[in-house]
């Protein structure tokens, strides 16, 4: 590090001090958090910050900035601190004497959306490092496409013992390995000490060896010494590898009688501590409050990334792709509509019987080709969810310009790396596997939805019709209980037209993740008249829920199916007409979009009428709970409420009561109260 950027040591202290203060005196006053991981990791902290890391307080969503995420997010009032400190528009001193309460954007956890400069919302130990990798990833593929002018920046962590017990950390550093990402340093804060005591209660692994065996460097050094840090750091950018900074520290350091042990993890220091520790650390301003000669050492850090931020503009100016580069980074959903419109219009001429995962596929070749964003994967089910085409070469430690990843059996690593991919920008990742296994990655999913997150998860082998592999792998519970993920579009079309709509949609909803649940196996071609003039303005999935089928007899039945069940809702139909009965069929590719609807167009599919008039029925391969919404108290709902069996699909769809004249049987038996 040269000198002009070097900080003498006893600026050093003093700056490691104020995030000391400021930490327990947040913390003190909430009455609530963790206070020792941000006093143990001070010195890193302010190394790091003001003499390595790239960033500009006053434009916080520049493209060309370093990466920091905390991973061990319970310790969030380091960053909370590094912000302020460093000359952020937010958080303000009052946001941070504010910690924890209602209304401060100082959360318990960082949350991205609350404060710029929290670059994702961490807490559930491990995936801060997991979407780190995914960031470090995208930042490679962009450099591959636009060089070191556009893209030269680094990824940043603080993790904590949790962050890398968690199994999600195994699947991380297996994959940034694998894929060389020498531009991500992750610092350990190595203290020994987890909420239950000591770490040799539950760990006596070598964790820097492991991380050698996942082809990362390590180095050790002295978490309170500036010198040592500088070395680490130094090590860690001359080696081509990710790496892997043991910091030997103290949790909770400067509090004399609770550092270093688990008392300092998860509470408040308590007044007489705190009083102890300001004498500790020769802190004498009141509380929430910084010197002003520290505060201007502090402030002078964003200084640095001011001008390189000034540089980077003057480059992207001059630069000869600066077309190609702002054509890059514009929103993609018009261009995904525009790339789907052609494709809809000739199935309206040419109709296909394809399973959903074939038509998902069948799309995906012309949404690649236009839009060069789309960065896809797979963990190590490429050949069965069709998420590849020929416009998406590997990406590989060989090639970062390429626009397919092979994760591995890595589902819950894959979809954090898709989220810290989609929260880096320039990149709009999608990912498959089997929907079952969207339990290993849920809490992900989940993460997705609460960042705002563009993601696509592609779930193929949607229900009991993936046949015999057997009730492992046959989901009944997944669709319905992935709905309950607030701000997450879960899309389920019913052929290849709504497939496509549904594509169409998720890449259009900026601030919303999407899952695709898709089947195995072939469903006949429901839509095609009307299509031929399609136009974003004319996708029906994007109401969630339409009229496929209006009633020829006088209406006695709703029918409303996703799916593969909406193809049976329509044959139940046909047999039900043919008796007299008037039946609707609504077809409800995403039940989160219809709820969105408002109450007249609601009404309009389904009316508020007498049980007895107009039953409304369900259909769907899945658990029943959950559709009593839309069927009400007296409706029908038809599905599965318990597990599988092995066998081929169409046995299985007979055994479970998924045929035309079984469901149409229950639907009479319904009518004439039985």
């Amino acid at each position: 590090m040269s000198t002009d950027t070097t900080i003498a040591d006893a600026r050093v202290s003093s700056m490691a001090n104020a995030i000391r203060a400021l930490s327990m005196d947040a913390v003190q006053a909430a009455n609530s958090g963790h206070p020792g991981m941000p006093m143990g990791m001070a010195e890193v902290a302010t190394v790091l910050w003001g003499e390595y890391l790239k960033f500009d307080p006053s434009a916080p969503d520049w493209m060309d900035r370093d990466r920091f995420v905390l991973s061990a997010g319970h310790g969030s009032m380091l960053v909370y601190s590094l912000l302020h400190l460093s000359g952020y528009a937010n958080p303000t001193m009052d946001e941070i004497s504010r910690f924890r309460q209602l209304g401060s954007p100082c959360a318990g956890h960082p949350e991205n959306f609350l404060l710029p400069g929290i670059e994702a919302t961490t807490g559930p130990l491990g995936q801060g490092l997991a979407m780190a990798v995914g960031m470090a990833l995208a930042e490679r593929h962009l450099n591959a496409k636009f060089g070191d002018d556009l893209v030269d920046h680094r990824t940043w962590v603080i993790a904590g013992d949790g962050c890398l017990m968690e199994g999600v950390n195994h699947e991380a550093i297996g994959l940034a390995g694998h894929l060389g990402l020498g531009r991500m340093t992750v610092f350990w804060d190595d203290n020994d000490i987890t909420i239950d005591g000591p770490v040799n209660l539950s760990s006596s692994e070598d964790i820097l060896l492991r991380y050698q065996a996942a082809k990362w460097h390590t180095v050790r050094c002295d978490g309170h010494d500036a010198d040592s840090i500088r070395a680490a750091i130094d090590a860690a950018l001359a080696d081509p590898r990710p790496s892997l900074i043991a910091c030997k520290t103290v949790i909770g350091k400067g509090a004399p009688n609770k550092q270093g042990t688990s008392a300092v993890h998860g509470a408040a220091l308590g007044p007489d501590e705190v009083a102890a520790a300001r004498k500790e650390l020769g802190w004498t301003a009141e509380p929430f409050t910084v010197p002003d000669e520290i505060l201007s050492d502090w402030r002078k850090t964003g200084e640095r990334g001011k001008a390189a931020h000034a540089e980077w503009n003057e480059r992207l100016e001059n630069a000869p792709n600066r077309g190609d580069w702002e054509q890059h980074m514009m929103p993609v959903g018009d261009l995904a509509s525009a790339a789907v419109e052609r494709f809809i219009t000739d199935l309206a001429k040419e109709p296909k019987t394809v399973a959903s995962r074939k038509a998902s596929e069948m799309v995906l070749g012309p949404l690649t080709e236009k839009l060069p964003s789309l960065v896809g994967g797979s963990a190590d089910l490429t050949g069965s969810n069709n998420t590849k085409t020929k416009f998406t070469d590997p990406l590989t430690a060989e090639n970062y310009g390429g626009r397919y990843v092979y994760y591995g059996i890595r589902e819950f690593g894959m979809s954090c790396a898709m989220n810290g991919m989609a929260l880096h920008g320039g990149v709009v990742p999608y990912g498959g596997t089997f929907l079952i296994f969207s339990d290993y990655a849920r809490n992900a999913i989940r993460l997705a939805a609460l960042q705002q997150t563009r993601v696509v998860f592609v779930l193929t082998h949607d229900s009991i019709g993936l046949g015999e592999d057997g009730p492992t792998h046959q989901p009944i519970e997944h669709v319905m209980s992935l709905r309950l993920i607030p701000n997450l579009n879960v899309f389920r079309p019913a052929d290849i037209i709504e497939t496509a709509e549904c594509w169409a949609l998720a890449l259009e909803t900026s601030d919303t993740p999407s899952v695709l649940a898709l089947t195995r196996q072939n469903l006949p071609q429901l839509r095609g008249k009307g299509d031929e003039n399609w136009s974003r303005l004319t996708n029906k999935s994007a109401r969630g829920g339409y009229r496929l089928k209006s009633a020829e007899a006088e209406r006695k039945v709703i029918l409303m199916a996703s799916g593969s069940e909406v193809h049976l809702a329509t044959e139940a139909a046909k047999m039900l007409e043919a008796d007299g009965i008037g039946a609707d069929v609504l077809s409800m590719p995403c039940l989160d979009l219809f709820e969105q609807q408002d109450a007249a167009y609601k009404e309009e599919l389904l009316p508020e009428v007498n049980p007895s008039e107009i039953l409304r029925v369900s259909i769907e391969a899945g658990v029943t709970q959950g559709w009593e919404r839309y069927t009400m108290a007296r409706g029908l709902n038809i599905g599965i409420d318990r597990f599988g069996a092995s066998g081929r699909a169409e046995e299985l769809f007979e055994r479970f009561g998924f045929t035309p004249e079984a469901v149409t049987a229950k639907i009479k038996a319904a009518l004439a109260g039985n």
